[in-house]
């Protein structure tokens, strides 16, 4: 009974702590505000089946991102949408209706170019807060990968934004 008591509050201290980057992680991943709940609740269901496979509490939040970017490709496995042509400029008019400075703008295409490789480890830096041994661990690549692909994807980010 005790140790189904501490498991609980571990688990609770986790879903509390990390709740927040795990939805702006998954409202990054998929787009779609109701799709990230679903993905952060799935997460965290999935988190407390396993909580006892958590080795190491300081790597929660790697852990939990992993569980997330896992459950977001289980959505894909089987689902094949139909193919829409959409014009790159309503797309990218879509993405910034909520900042419409030049800058946000210039941004937010700028990592829209960017290639899915160096992006995803750029944005679990930025957004989730991620560590290079952390970002390695969620994208299943080594930490000197993981490391080249932050590096570089702030290489491409500057030479788009700051041509000069």
């Amino acid at each position: 009974m005790l140790q189904e008591k501490q498991k609980q509050l571990e688990y609770e201290r986790l879903v509390l702590v990390h709740s927040d980057d795990l939805f702006r992680y998954a409202l990054w991943r998929c787009r779609d505000k109701s799709m990230a709940e679903d993905l952060v609740q799935e997460t965290c269901l999935r988190a407390w089946k396993s909580l006892d496979k958590l080795r190491d509490v300081s790597s929660s939040k790697a852990w939990l991102m992993t569980i997330l970017r896992n459950e977001h490709a289980r959505v894909y496995v089987r689902y094949q949408p139909d193919m829409v042509s959409m014009e790159l400029d309503t797309v990218a008019l879509k993405d910034t209706a909520n900042d419409t400075s030049a800058e946000a703008f210039a941004l937010k295409l700028a990592l829209f170019d960017l290639a899915e490789e160096y992006k995803e480890p750029l944005l679990l830096q930025v957004i989730g807060g991620l560590s290079c041994e952390e970002i390695a661990s969620v994208c299943n690549i080594t930490k000197s990968a993981a490391m080249t692909r932050l590096f570089r994807a702030k290489q491409k980010l500057r030479e788009v934004l700051r041509p000069e």
